[in-house]
């Protein structure tokens, strides 16, 4: 045992991440102290004032200190929480943002009443839309495509994780060019889903540092004017939608209506903005005609 407490191992892990300007200091310097111990806050309040185990300390300050180097908290625990569900994480892949559950949401009210839906989920990253609409949906089939192979890996592991790698199959592709869309140019879908890089790319440079250091970079950059893979993934899909199927895409919030403008001059209908809890433009859907 070390002759550290249980309380002042806190206090010295908030401290830390205090003066490396980390905003919730004191909620990750607890999330952190969980993770290495294994205590929940009940164990902590009950023995506060104990000596903590000696690796813990050594653990948990290591693992301080690299969140006071902006290394993203998830990246050290590998977990990202999205819909409720507890997804792995780690740099390879964007970590799940409340935000997006918007999109999931919405996703899940264009096929609620469709039987057996096919979803696509384009740039599918750590797996979190194309999973959670499988969990929600129980007898939904997807395909999650994404470029990197390491994310690839991040999915699989996830779909296993959560049970639904036997409704799910992911692709190697960029965008619809990989082998499996080559090859099947029968696949047709109901539902096209995507959170496509879409920061300019001159934009990334004044993010916090936790995203532009630590997120992987293909992940964000959306080319110059943020655009890019809104306009091949929407001249794409209508040749993998089904007729009456639909398209829908995560964006930034002032994207709203230059994606709609792509959809729409792509012959898509029935096109709406749809906002996220905190009353943004974050999600724009739209339709093939019949």
């Amino acid at each position: 045992m070390s002759g550290t407490t249980w309380s002042s191992l806190l206090k010295e892990g908030t401290k830390i991440l205090e003066t490396a300007g980390i905003e919730e200091a004191r909620l990750d310097a607890w999330l952190l102290l969980e993770h290495e111990s294994g205590k929940n806050r009940a164990y902590y309040f009950a023995h506060a004032e104990e000596a903590a185990d000696e690796s813990v300390e050594e653990g948990y300050l290591e693992l301080i200190e690299r969140r006071a180097k902006h290394i993203p908290l998830q990246h050290l625990t590998h977990k990202g929480y999205f819909m409720g569900y507890e997804f792995y994480v780690n740099e390879h892949v964007l970590i799940p943002r409340q935000d997006t559950e918007t999109l999931v949401e919405e996703t899940l009210s264009v096929i609620e009443k469709k039987e057996s839906p096919r979803i696509l989920d384009m740039c599918t990253g750590s797996g979190c839309i194309l999973i959670s609409l499988l969990l929600e949906k129980e007898d939904a089939k997807g395909t999650g495509a994404d470029l990197s192979l390491d994310a690839l890996s991040v999915a699989e592991k996830n779909a296993k994780k959560l049970e639904v790698l036997n409704k799910a199959v992911f692709v190697e592709s960029n965008l619809f060019s990989g082998e499996y869309f080559q090859e099947k140019e029968n696949q047709i879908f109901d539902v096209i889903v995507s959170n496509p890089p879409y920061i300019p790319t001159e934009e990334i440079e004044t993010l916090m540092d936790e995203v532009r250091f630590h997120d992987p970079y293909m992940a964000l950059d959306g080319k110059e004017d943020g655009l890019y893979f809104y306009r091949i993934i929407t001249k794409e899909a209508q040749k993998y939608l089904c007729p009456g199927g639909w398209l829908l895409y995560e964006i930034g919030c002032s994207q709203g209506d230059a994606v709609s403008r792509l959809m729409k001059d792509a012959g898509f209908v029935d096109i709406e903005i749809r906002q996220d809890l905190a009353g943004l433009d974050r999600v724009v859907r739209g339709r093939k005609p019949e």
